[in-house]
């Protein structure tokens, strides 16, 4: 190992540590910024970067630091199960195991719910499909456009967004369903009504004419992350959820992004549509930054799988401990209720600076999850050159913030479920601001 190895506390310099990461690093592993940014303390909503610069973070590690940097009770629970054992595996009980298992299952809201740990979102999402396809004995599964479900083999094959496709080699046949993103739909004229109306039935004519009969399940996010938070009108998952039950076909919430009340409607979004999904994926913010996932279903579809199966890390106690004291600070501080709130605020602050942007398109989202849609002025030619740039002008002013959408141009507004009013309103005048300067370098004509 070499000094400059051991000293961990060492800030190099960007470009050396770039260079290094590239020598070493996926050339597909994407980095924000031209200049690329290490963070390497944070507390609450703030994060100090290598730069020496501190910055209000609105994208919180990609929504998994759910409630924010250096929380005392969280770092404490963590601190408290390390000190006694980091790993057993799940041929062992774990205590913290079941006790958060318990606690998802009667948040589930399933009947006889049982509850599986993995490592992330991708991994819970992969159990889903091995559990319904099992139960089903097919491998048809129904996914909506602008879907975005994980970077593993089977969970690529059923995301429906083309930059996050990297292969058409599938273990799955996936039937791509509308979703709830109205602005670039043939359906987007249609009152909210006839929306919903024409969706399900175009599913249903798609399931009688697209499938063999014998699907094992719909996946679906309740309001779409990497897709740019579309989020549909309101009684369009009841009237997919009708439609699936008329074939007897599984829903899957894909809540990795959504979950633990994120939206400020429920603890997982799907039920805040009216809708009891079959089975829940979730991951992320679960454990506030620490890898995490799992999955809860009914016991009948739980328990079908014919074959062993277990989780080396899944259930790892360190983890389990992590989240359970990140869910107690959740009901403790109300953060759904906070989310709700401060989620409401920026969203409208958001659609006023709207108003008098030329290169706004649409702001949506529901509580904590937020996207502003930029297009090419007086157009809805989507603009993801324009995406890039206000990430730049943000990280300026010292906010930072996310990118995604069906063609990278969407910021995504995702702060801690911490966040007060006062920093929303900080931000909110940061991102103004640099909407204006971005207005005035010309909008599309500079890049």
């Amino acid at each position: 190992m070499t000094e400059g190895t051991m000293q961990m506390n060492r800030q190099e310099p960007d470009d050396e540590l770039l260079q290094r990461h590239r020598a070493v690093m996926p050339a597909w592993m994407a980095l924000y910024y031209e200049r690329p940014l290490e963070l390497v303390r944070g507390s609450g909503r703030h994060v100090v970067g290598n730069d020496g610069r501190t910055y209000l973070d609105f994208f919180g590690g990609l929504l998994a630091t759910m409630v924010g940097h250096e929380i005392p009770e969280i770092r404490e629970a963590i601190e408290r199960q390390a000190g006694r054992i980091l790993h057993s595996s799940t041929l062992y009980l774990i205590r913290a195991q079941v006790e958060l298992a318990e606690l998802i299952a009667a948040r589930s809201e399933i009947p006889d719910a049982r509850v599986f740990f993995v490592n992330s979102g991708s991994e819970a999402v992969e159990t889903a499909f091995l559990l319904m396809s099992a139960r089903s004995r097919s491998n048809q599964v129904l996914a909506l456009r602008g879907s975005y479900h994980g970077r593993t083999f089977g969970t690529v094959a059923a995301t429906g967004i083309r930059a996050w496709s990297a292969t058409s080699l599938s273990p799955l046949q996936v039937t791509y369903a509308h979703s709830g993103y109205r602005y670039r739909s043939p359906f987007g004229h249609l009152p909210d009504a006839d929306f919903v109306e024409a969706c399900a039935d175009e599913l249903r004519t798609m399931i009688e004419t697209s499938t063999s009969g014998a699907v094992a399940c719909m996946i679906a996010e309740p309001i779409q992350g990497a897709g740019g938070f579309a989020v549909p009108p309101p009684g369009f998952f009841r009237r997919y959820k009708e439609v699936l039950d008329e074939f007897g076909i599984p829903l899957v919430s894909d809540e990795v992004q959504s979950g633990w009340g994120r939206t400020g409607r429920a603890c997982f979004s799907m039920h805040a549509h009216g809708v009891r999904p079959d089975a829940i994926v979730f991951a992320k913010g679960l454990a506030n930054g620490l890898a995490i996932g799992g999955v809860v279903t009914d016991a009948t579809t739980m328990n079908g799988l014919e074959a062993n199966s277990i989780s080396t890390a899944g259930g790892n106690p360190v983890a389990m401990s992590a989240a359970l004291a990140t869910l107690q600070y959740v009901e403790d501080h109300d953060l759904q209720d906070n989310a709700d709130a401060v989620g409401r605020f920026l969203k409208d602050e958001l659609q006023s600076i709207a108003k008098d942007s030329p290169l706004v398109g649409e702001v949506r989202g529901e509580g904590l999850m937020l996207g502003v849609e930029l297009v090419r002025a007086g157009s809805r030619d989507p603009d993801p050159e324009a995406a890039v740039r206000m990430l730049e002008l943000a990280r300026e002013r010292g906010l930072l913030i996310g990118r995604g959408g069906l063609y990278g141009n969407v910021l995504r507004v995702t702060p801690p479920m911490t966040v007060t009013l006062g920093e929303a309103r900080e931000a909110v005048a940061w991102i103004g601001d640099a909407l204006r300067e971005l207005t005035l370098e010309g909008g599309n004509d500079v890049r």
